[in-house]
């Protein structure tokens, strides 16, 4: 089945009184890092905290009355979840999800308040698809696919158009990608609409499975490794967007784990909004990657804000250590009085803050009448992290600063 940007547009229509318009909000801290205008699409903002609502609705309105009743599958990370679980009750129809058993806690959760049937499966995503389509094929309720489907890109390249209604002028935009759904559907709209504007996408370094494919010309299944960007680890790109991003998509670039945490504490502390991985990728991209554009008028989607408070809270640990706000050091003293306070004076001196202290004389990598201390600082940047060092250094304590 084609998709154009008739069906963009029809997708708007069907979403009229059910999906915000969300925000295209400029963020001067992020365009002063880059040199470049940065609007941040605020779909965190979203009912259900993510974009993906526009899709799975678009894609449900349009079941006949006979699939309404045997109901609705899907499988989901969290935020797809939540989108058909809100679409399907909206219409009255049953709703069944399967996530992948590390899906973060609070997506579940939502999910069943939404009103699905919540099933755990599998590592990561594509398990979970898996098991998926095996229920469907006993229960034959309507498969709903959160990114291989004409009519759920339909409903994501709405985004497109609203960002042509706020910001006409716009040069770049930056998208994550885990499947395509999201960036076949922006990219197609804007790229019709507006052939000159570059679109770039991001994944996570952990999982590059859409830039692999690109790069080889076909579809590509990536194994990876975990990324606190689960919204977008996806091993296998559906075949639909594959084709799209081909022809629309202009560049395709990767962030690492310290990258993508850092954004996200860049928006909590700049944007005062909570982005989760896959959301705040496309900042980390234009911070980390994207050098090559200067004085643009760029657009990040942040695609979704639903992140669980114990991954927020490491990952906010995280963004601290790799932007040198924090950091942990070792070293050995001399287990006699006043050694250590004499170890916390010199830290003092350079204006950190010591937030925990570990004094061990047990540990057998140190000579007896030694003891090993372990601090915990929080210090303003990755220069005065050196200069502490230095300063101990200079004072003869062996030191070594873990990150």
């Amino acid at each position: 089945m084609d998709i154009s940007l008739e069906d963009v547009y029809k997708a708007r229509e069907t979403l009229k009184g059910v999906t915000y318009k969300t925000t295209l909000v400029y963020n001067p801290i992020i365009s002063a890092m880059c040199n470049n205008q940065v609007f941040v699409k605020m779909e965190n903002l979203q009912h259900t905290g993510s974009f993906k609502l526009r899709g799975a609705y678009n894609k449900i309105a349009h079941l006949t009355a006979e699939e309404k009743q045997k109901g609705v599958i899907a499988s989901s990370a969290g935020n797809h979840a939540q989108g058909v679980a809100v679409a399907a009750t909206a219409f009255g129809i049953k709703s069944t999800i399967v996530m992948p058993k590390y899906a973060p806690l609070s997506k579940a959760t939502a999910t069943r308040r939404y009103g699905a049937e919540v099933i755990f499966h599998g590592e990561v995503y594509d398990e979970a698809y898996e098991e998926a389509q095996r229920i469907q094929e006993e229960t034959h309720a309507t498969f709903i696919h959160p990114f291989n489907d004409p009519l759920v890109i339909a409903g994501q390249g709405t985004i497109a158009l609203e960002i042509l209604d706020d910001l006409p002028d716009v040069e770049v935009v930056v998208v994550p990608i885990g499947g395509g759904g999201l960036i076949s559907g922006v990219s197609l709209a804007l790229k019709t609409l507006k052939p000159d504007v570059q679109i770039v996408g991001v994944q996570s370094k952990n999982i590059p499975s859409m830039q692999e494919s690109i790069s080889e010309n076909r579809i590509m299944t990536v194994h990876g490794i975990p990324t606190i960007a689960d919204g977008i680890a996806v091993k296998t790109p559906g075949a639909i967007p594959f084709e799209l991003v081909k022809k629309y998509v202009d560049e395709i670039v990767t962030v690492d784990e310290d990258e993508i945490a850092s954004a996200m504490l860049l928006f909590l502390e700049s944007a005062k909004v909570v982005a989760e991985g896959a959301g705040a990728a496309p900042v980390a991209a234009i911070i980390n990657c994207l050098s090559h554009y200067k004085n643009r008028k760029m657009v990040a989607i942040l695609s979704g804000g639903n992140v669980d408070v114990n991954i927020l809270a490491r990952t906010i640990d995280k963004g601290l250590v790799k932007n040198g706000r924090k950091c942990f050091l070792t070293t050995v003293i001399s287990d006699r009085p006043g050694a250590l306070a004499q170890l916390l004076q010199l830290i003092a001196s350079m204006g950190a803050n010591v937030l925990a202290v570990t004094h061990r004389r047990e540990t057998l990598d140190i000579p007896v009448s030694y003891a090993k201390v372990e601090l915990e600082l929080e210090t303003t940047d990755a220069e005065q992290v050196q200069t502490i060092k230095q300063l101990l250094e200079k004072n003869y304590y062996h030191v070594k600063i873990q990150v």
